[in-house]
């Protein structure tokens, strides 16, 4: 044999160990902490191995809602810089499209600075609407809101998809689906309310003053009120609609500026959860935006797990003014509605460090350990910026995914074996290096999908099992060349060189065909359709390599055995 050879079959071989080297881990199971370089192993998709599917949809009234409130107490802090007293007043949601905050000046005559400062610092973010005596009102800029509209699915995917790694999901699809849906596809995934809670918590995080003006036998006069109207929390219920609920059913009684939160208590004879109202500032002291960090620690004391917080350098200061200002007050720790704690503050706390306790240790020590840990992850990987709604969700159970493996593997056994049996009878020996050829296109393929770290789905099964049909189709190309430069007359090696020189061309041109299709499905599809054209795309590669030059590498090889005789074709 020719040195060429000889180096393209070992060009061949190394590729061939390669491959299995990549697939070891699938197909053996190591030891996680052992010492096997590669570790990665072949993601199998939703419909393979079962998994949580879901349609998150955004709801963006209460999106411009919190954006105004926020605008608000930038304002506030900018002024008081200027010795300019404001504090929030009411809001005016006639147009939920288009909400409008009042802010309240100690002063009428400090109008016209706050004005000025105003148009200096937020120019183009919020408009000023309306002004009268001490009162002056604002609202977003349309560019604001049309920015929040294209952010808010980019932003939310990026959310979801810092909480999903924490959580430890191989493999999770997040997609946009217009401009206010969001498609998650979770492979894998058993604890379905788990991931749920992870997903659609929204963790914003508020440090609110409580108002202990108003006495307990009074707010559970307004929760009777409620309840005799209808307005219940169930298990299951999105707590966040029962509390726009209980704050729009109870805006008359509630102070002005203020708005209920609740605490979540569970009865420990009983089981039952019952939510403790609590009357709270609705502009929010500090906010998750100024956390830096979160992270569990247990207290040495109680052996309790609590959530310890860090707060930017901004963050910390304003806490420290917050807490100098109100000493001998409640300050509640807030997280989407909850109430996790409402400490009474006993001086001016400075150093940047605050703490989320969660109660219960004992025998619930791991429920609180696994809630502070959720806690902690969702404040470290961000607030949502917007609220999802949950539109739709599926689960497919795990033994449907086996289910469909089993089909496939059956499917693509049977598929195999009559390709194979074909060939052999039809081509003879020829046949037999197409088999090869065949066998390296799978391995090949496979081990190129791991080594890629994407996720083998039933498309994808379908472009491995395309890919093959056209794999068939190429040697076949190459095959009937030979036979008719045989039928001609030339010799066999003759035939052999000109039958494989004349089937390149038709081979690469079919494929590239091919190719395209697959790069517009890749380009412009979605999910399913994305899996089956990386696995065409991939496939397609790969059949032009075996299909053609590792079977010109086998076919010299026969004919150098047989050198003389006439072909097995």
């Amino acid at each position: 044999m020719k040195t060429s050879w000889w180096v393209r079959f070992s060009a061949l071989l190394v590729f061939v160990v390669l491959a299995v080297l990549v697939l070891l881990p699938t197909v053996v199971k190591f030891d996680e902490n052992g010492h096997y370089p590669i570790k990665s192993k072949i993601n199998l998709g939703l419909d393979l191995q079962g998994g949580l599917y879901m349609v998150l949809g955004i709801d963006f009234k209460k999106v411009y809602k919190d954006e105004v409130k926020t605008y608000a107490r930038k304002i506030e802090n900018i002024l008081k810089d200027q010795e300019i007293i404001v504090s929030p007043g009411s809001m005016d949601e006639t147009d939920q499209m288009d909400p409008k905050q009042i802010l309240v000046f100690s002063k009428a005559s400090d109008m016209d600075a706050a004005k000025k400062k105003i148009k200096e610092y937020y120019t183009g973010n919020v408009r000023i609407t309306k002004e009268e005596g001490d009162k002056l009102e604002i609202a977003l800029a349309t560019v604001i809101k049309k920015q929040i509209e294209e952010q808010s699915v980019g932003k939310s995917i990026e959310v979801i998809r810092n909480r999903i790694d924490e959580f430890g999901v191989m493999e999770p699809e997040i997609l946009a689906q217009g401009n206010d849906r969001i498609v998650v596809q979770l492979p894998g995934v058993r604890d379905i309310e788990r991931a749920k809670e992870l997903i659609g918590k929204t963790a914003k995080l508020e440090f609110k003053m409580v108002n202990d003006t108003i006495a307990p036998q009074v707010m559970m006069g307004w929760m009777d009120k409620a309840t005799k109207a209808g307005i219940t929390f169930k298990k299951g219920d999105r707590f966040s609609e029962y509390l726009i609920k209980m704050n729009e059913f109870l805006k008359t009684d509630i102070p002005a500026n203020h708005e209920l939160a609740f605490e979540k208590k569970t009865n420990k004879a009983t089981g039952e959860e019952n939510n403790i109202p609590f009357v709270v500032e609705s502009t929010a002291k500090i906010t998750g935006d100024d956390l830096s960090d979160a992270r569990v620690q247990i207290d040495p004391q109680k052996n309790d797990p609590y959530v310890s917080m860090d707060f930017k350098q901004a963050g910390a200061k304003r806490f420290e003014e917050a807490t100098g200002a109100n000493i001998g007050r409640r300050m509640a720790v807030i997280l989407d509605g909850n109430v996790y704690s409402a400490p009474v503050i006993q001086a001016k706390i400075g150093g940047g460090h605050a703490q989320i306790t969660l109660g219960g240790g004992g025998a619930n020590f791991n429920k609180t350990m696994s809630e502070a840990k959720d806690l902690a992850l969702v404040l470290r990987a961000g607030a949502l910026p917007v609220q999802l709604d949950f539109l739709e969700q599926r689960t497919v159970g795990p033994n449907l995914g086996s289910d469909s493996i089993h089909k496939a593997k059956i499917a693509s056994i049977i598929g195999c074996m009559l390709v194979f049996v074909f060939a052999i009878i039809y081509y003879r020996f020829s046949g037999v290096i197409a088999v090869v050829t065949l066998l390296l296109n799978v391995l090949f393929t496979i081990a190129i999908l791991v080594a890629l770290d994407a996720t083998l789905t039933l498309p994808g099964l379908a472009g491995i099992a395309l890919t093959v049909g056209m794999a068939v189709d190429a040697n076949i190309i190459v095959f009937e060349k030979i036979r008719d430069e045989l039928r001609k007359g030339i010799s066999n090696y003759k035939s052999f060189e000109l039958g494989f020189a004349s089937a390149l061309w038709t081979i690469l041109d079919a494929h590239v065909t091919a190719a395209s299709a697959g790069f517009c499905l890749l380009n412009f599809g979605t999910g399913p359709i994305r899996g089956f054209a990386v696995t065409l795309l991939i496939g397609i590669g790969v059949t032009v390599y075996t299909a053609y030059y590792v079977s010109k590498l086998l076919f010299e090889l026969y004919m150098d055995k047989v050198e003389g005789q006439e072909l097995s074709i």
